[in-house]
């Protein structure tokens, strides 16, 4: 087991208070507020020692690179913004999708990804 450093704390917290999942480079951003002198290899040196020791998991979206979120989430699913490019979670879910599911094959899991803008990047419904 790893140590917890500086350095790690400033990367759990980051993406702890995030609430959402964050890039390797969204982390490095948000923990550098709290240790200035962090570094993209040591970022992704304790995600990896992260995501290992059970602490976070990997969100990964098709032709996305991996984002980390908290692990202990309930199913849940997200929503990716293709302005920003951000994800958000998704709290809710359409339930069982066995019925959509060719004749003999079974469901064992299931995963969505909605895609849009976020509110951020959302125009106004009424421009002038």
């Amino acid at each position: 087991m790893e140590r917890n450093t500086r350095q790690r704390s400033a990367i759990r917290e980051a993406i702890a208070h995030a609430d959402r999942p964050l890039l390797p480079q969204e982390v490095l951003d948000a923990a550098q507020r709290t240790v200035p002198g962090l570094g993209i290899a040591t970022v992704y040196r304790n995600l990896k020692a992260l995501v290992e020791e059970g602490a976070l998991v990997q969100v990964n979206l098709p032709g996305e690179n991996p984002r980390f979120e908290v692990v202990g989430h309930h199913h849940h699913h997200h929503f990716q913004c293709r302005q920003c490019q951000r994800v958000f979670d998704v709290h809710a879910c359409p339930g069982n999708l066995s019925r959509l599911a060719p004749p003999g094959f079974t469901v064992e899991a299931h995963d969505l990804t909605l895609y849009g803008r976020c509110r951020d990047c959302s125009e106004p419904a009424h421009q002038a």
